[in-house]
């Protein structure tokens, strides 16, 4: 029993340290229904389109306290998957109950996140996480790259996450997230 020990102490040394590197992947989610979505602020193109922001600003989730939100990340701006999503959200944007604020992500910068508003006409603010702060506190750091994965976030009034969609078909995500929204039963 003892001649193991050695290579018992070993092995659990090897999981522990196999442990701690899993437990640092920021592409590993980090976050579940029913928690606190992170508070960290971003700034972000058009945010004027929200209530006291202007230019410059930052946004948090606390400052949306009491409305139900929702967050969509996407890779990268101006590509195609991250185009269909976003005008999909676009195209229903008025659907959405009163009180509801509707928010897509990246990693890119303010006046990239404004060049895609220009050319795709989106009605809601874009934020720029380029520091990746919010997509590393969330776990959703692509592995291929400094991108966010593809997910969206719904955040209840009271800032906890009430669903997680980390399985986007773009072209119909944007209606799911609005049925859910709509009746978050």
């Amino acid at each position: 029993m003892l001649r193991f020990a050695p290579r018992a102490a070993g092995l659990a040394a090897i999981l522990g340290l196999c442990m701690s590197v899993a437990s640092a992947d920021d592409s590993m989610l980090k976050v579940k229904v029913g928690d606190a979505f992170p508070n960290i602020p971003l700034t972000a193109a058009q945010i004027d389109k929200l209530p006291g922001k202007k230019a410059g600003d930052t946004i948090s989730i606390a400052d949306l306290k009491g409305k139900t939100v929702v967050i969509f990340f996407y890779p990268k701006a101006l590509t195609k998957g991250c185009t269909i999503e976003s005008c999909g959200f676009r195209d229903i944007s008025k659907e959405f109950p009163t009180g509801a604020v509707l928010l897509g992500a990246s990693a890119d910068t303010v006046a990239k996140q404004q060049e895609f508003i220009d050319k795709e006409k989106l009605p809601y603010p874009l934020l720029a996480d380029t520091d990746l702060k919010l997509i590393k506190a969330l776990g959703i750091q692509s592995p291929k790259g400094m991108v966010p994965q593809r997910i969206t976030f719904v955040v209840d009034t009271d800032g906890k996450i009430a669903k997680i969609y980390d399985k986007v078909e773009v072209g119909k995500h944007p209606k799911e997230v609005l049925e859910f929204v709509k009746d978050p039963k």
